[in-house]
């Protein structure tokens, strides 16, 4: 420990320029950790290196099915349900949109089955005959859609699986995971690397007057390492704290920054979710193709079925004698394989007015507007709080070691006295 004030003063005096560079080494200490663990959360999106330990993989795209499944649980349980996807749309509408490529494919499907089950009988017969059979068939086809519209909405949660098509996007496509955590909180992701600067310049006068006074060789890699952990930590901790806005000392006042944000927030999430995630062209494929799509073929069977046998009327005990009754039952199942085969290319023409009728984006922020501080801090929190002990971590290691090489420059250039 010195105590001699006119050692301290000459030492000072010597050495201005390396006393100089402490706050500056520090605040480049604090903004490049800031850095580092910004891009270790989201990078790289593949593991890097040997496995189980030699190697990194971005904490977000590690962690992406529980971040996806924690994200999809507060969307559904506070922000949208099934039923809010499919509310809106009407079914009549829905037919009527489709209509023109539904007449289309009713016709193929017609003369498919037709030629397949009853060839002879299909050739031979008249073109107005076919004509007319196609065309009986289409006028009941847009009703039949009506009603299996009808039928999924009243079975919503039978065919349509949100959480599965919300988080086998997010785990699909780890990019997209990343941009959802990133857009939204590019505020919060700001703040963290600049903070660094004034955070590590603040310490670093502290350092470089404790160093004065000492110049113990651990004072310097010790400081850089309470820089990159400290900052890290207060960082994080400025984002989300306090809840409420609280005044300091009656100078300033502070709300967590991602709290203080909710409407910004808000608006870029819903977006984001509506755009990329929720969209009215994935929705009908999750129906279609998803892991409940089997109801939905029941759905579709039993409207199939319904309205060939009131198609074909008095003639229905002559159909069957003339294909078989189990030849009968196998060209119905035919021709509901044949509407599904059919309906993801169909409903493609549908995915405008679904779009403007849904309105995903305006209902997701009118509903985030209406979580509490807890529940809103649960969009952002995950992609921070996995595993942040390793990038606080980091931080002070990162820390220490340009610690030493600043403190063997300090014991290199530093001009002795005394």
């Amino acid at each position: 420990m010195i105590t001699d004030p006119n050692l301290i003063l000459a030492d000072l005096q010597a050495n201005w320029l390396l006393y100089l560079a402490m706050p500056f080494v520090a605040a480049a200490i604090g903004y490049y950790t800031k850095v580092v663990a910004i891009k270790m959360m989201f990078k790289p999106l593949k593991f890097v290196g040997w496995r189980p330990f030699l190697g990194w993989q971005g904490i977000v795209p590690r962690k992406a099915a529980t971040m996806a499944s924690v994200a999809c649980d507060l969307m559904m349980e506070r922000l949208l349900k099934p039923e809010d996807v499919f509310d809106k749309l009407d079914p009549q509408r829905v037919a009527a949109e489709i209509r023109d490529p539904l007449i289309r494919a009713v016709e193929d499907i017609t003369r498919e089955v037709a030629a397949e089950y009853q060839p002879g009988l299909w050739e031979s017969a008249p073109e107005s005959v076919k004509n007319l059979l196609i065309q009986r068939i289409q006028n009941e086809a847009p009703h039949m859609v009506e009603q299996i519209m009808t039928d999924i909405k009243s079975n919503i949660t039978r065919v349509f699986d949100l959480k599965d098509l919300v988080t086998s996007a997010l785990v699909r496509d780890k990019e997209l995971l990343n941009r959802v955590f990133l857009e939204a909180g590019h505020v919060e992701f700001k703040f963290i690397r600049n903070s660094g600067i004034y955070f590590g310049f603040a310490i670093g006068i502290v350092q470089a007057i404790v160093w004065a006074f000492t110049h113990n060789i651990w004072v310097i890699p010790l400081f850089g390492l309470f820089t990159g952990w400290f900052t890290d930590w207060l960082a994080l901790k400025m984002i989300f704290n306090p809840k409420q806005p609280v005044r300091y000392l009656g100078l300033f006042e502070w709300q967590g920054l991602f709290l203080r944000r909710r409407k910004q927030v808000a608006a870029r999430y819903g977006e984001l979710v509506a755009t990329e995630i929720v969209t009215p062209a994935a929705v009908i494929g999750a129906i279609l193709t998803g892991p409940m799509s089997d109801r939905l073929f029941g759905l579709v069977q039993k409207q199939v079925q319904r309205t060939m046998d009131e198609q074909a009327g008095l003639a229905k005990p002559l159909v069957v004698f003339a294909v078989g009754s189990t030849r009968y039952q196998e060209m119905k199942r035919s021709v509901s394989e044949k509407v599904m085969q059919h309906l993801p290319e169909t409903l493609t023409h549908m995915e405008a007015y679904a779009e403007e009728a849904m309105d995903l984006k305006n209902l997701m922020v009118e509903k985030m507007q209406e979580l509490t501080e807890e529940e809103f801090e649960g969009l952002l929190r995950p992609a921070f709080q996995q595993d942040e002990w390793i990038l606080i971590t980091v931080g002070a290691l990162l820390g220490f070691l340009v610690g030493e090489l600043q403190v063997h420059a300090m014991i290199h250039f530093a001009v002795p006295v005394g």
